[in-house]
């Protein structure tokens, strides 16, 4: 008598080949997302950096509109915030110039000087270094640009 051959019994899932070709084609398109979306936040960084600039000087220029002067260099920018000591109260705007005194991008503080080097007043951050000087993501960005 003649034995029947016996097929293997058939297995459910995936082999390792066709797992290791899913892992590569997640891993490609995983790399090509990281390099089209990364350079767009330094982007996004350096926009919101002009922005809170130009809100700034804009409360500047209220601030001078009512007080006949920008507020000194040693008043800082918190004098948009808040009425600095040595002012006239009664002409200080109630509230403030600015809602809030935001910092730059990169979670420092704006830089401000009256008279300033370029202007009445100079509003600017050094970047993502902090550092004066630099390129690209670690220019100065200032609002006299």
């Amino acid at each position: 008598m003649r034995t029947k051959d016996k097929k293997p019994p058939k297995r459910n899932g995936f082999t390792l080949v066709e797992l290791m070709v899913v892992i590569v084609i997640i891993g490609l398109l995983a790399t090509i997302v990281a390099l089209n979306v990364l350079p767009s936040g330094d982007t996004a960084r350096i926009q919101k950096a002009k922005a809170d600039i130009a809100q700034i000087e804009g409360g500047l220029e209220l601030y001078r509109l009512q007080m006949s002067v920008f507020p000194t260099t040693a008043q800082g920018l918190n004098a948009l915030v808040s009425a600095p000591s040595g002012v006239d109260a009664s002409r200080y705007q109630q509230g403030g110039y600015i809602k809030r005194l935001p910092d730059d991008p990169w979670g420092k503080p704006y830089l401000y000087a009256s008279p300033g080097q370029h202007g009445e007043a100079d509003v600017w951050t050094y970047g993502a270094d902090g550092k004066e000087g630099g390129e690209g993501i670690n220019a100065d960005i200032g609002s006299w640009q």
